[in-house]
């Protein structure tokens, strides 16, 4: 099934298929700002903030990294601590993007990264699948990462009006082979090790299936992106951010991975839901 697509008064674009709506908002960053399937939206706001709601893009970097400042090819490169004292997910979270069509979004890389390049989204939905896909485009060699930060309640109540704390909580399906250690402020070492119980605020690699989330009774989601890394953050009592990361946090000192003129990054991420019955 095609979505239907429209936009609203206050600029938001509009992709539904079936009992699925999608809308994302270009001025905030390009993120997906609400995802209903059934009746439940699927995306939380918890805090204020760009980075404490619906699911956002992160370009060209995703997570923190340490002290906000990296070097590249003998360049010194001081970003702004956006979570002080460090940076964190991108620059193009907080910044409009421009509409391209219908379903694509482009914005360049912004004052605060000084390497040239742009980031472009696509989405696609379908009456049980969302698909997007994040690419990140360089006009000079850079260091780069892509991904997505998405936040979901771990309540639903499907048609019903609200969760109330006696809806059933999410659970977390999760299997990874490897996480990475963090020091005392919080960013990965470098380090891998066998994973240890949640609650998490980590990131992992080696993933043996795709994470799923299941609010019993009313939608299961299956998450599975092309990124080799992802981020879960399950300490919130009211959310959970399952986030596919290209690299893992504070990459450019861990991993450098490096984006060059005709060699995009382009990494995708697909939501498929079931209802029971």
């Amino acid at each position: 099934m095609s979505a239907d697509i429209s936009s609203t008064s206050d600029g938001l674009l509009v992709l539904e298929a079936g009992a699925a709506r999608l809308e994302i908002d270009p001025a905030a960053g390009g993120r997906m700002a609400s995802m209903v399937v059934d009746g439940s939206e699927l995306l939380a706001r918890t805090g204020t903030g760009p980075i404490y709601w619906g699911s956002y893009p992160l370009a060209p970097f995703a997570g923190r990294i340490r002290g906000g400042v990296f070097e590249f090819r003998g360049r010194r490169v001081e970003l702004p601590r956006t979570m002080p004292p460090h940076a964190i997910h991108g620059t193009v979270l907080d910044r409009p993007w421009t509409v391209v069509d219908e379903r694509t979004l482009s914005i360049d890389l912004g004052p605060a990264w000084p390497f040239a390049g742009k980031a472009i989204q696509v989405f696609e939905l379908d009456a049980d699948e969302l698909r997007a896909s994040l690419t990140l485009e360089a006009d000079e060699p850079m260091p780069g990462a892509v991904g997505w930060h998405p936040w979901f309640p771990r309540r639903l109540t499907g048609r019903t009006a609200r969760p109330t704390p006696a809806s059933p909580p999410a659970v977390i399906g999760f299997d990874a082979a490897r996480m990475f250690v963090r020091d005392a402020s919080g960013i990965p070492t470098g380090e891998l090790v066998e994973p240890t119980p949640p609650p998490w605020d980590d990131c992992f690699t080696g993933l043996r299936s795709a994470p799923t989330l299941t609010w019993p009774g009313v939608l299961s989601l299956e998450i599975s992106s092309t990124c080799d890394y992802w981020v879960v953050y399950d300490e919130p009592a009211d959310t959970i951010c399952i986030e596919p990361q290209s690299s893992p946090p504070d990459f450019v000192h861990i991993d450098p991975a490096v984006v060059v003129p005709g060699e995009p990054l382009t990494a995708t991420m697909t939501w498929r839901w079931r209802s029971p019955g």
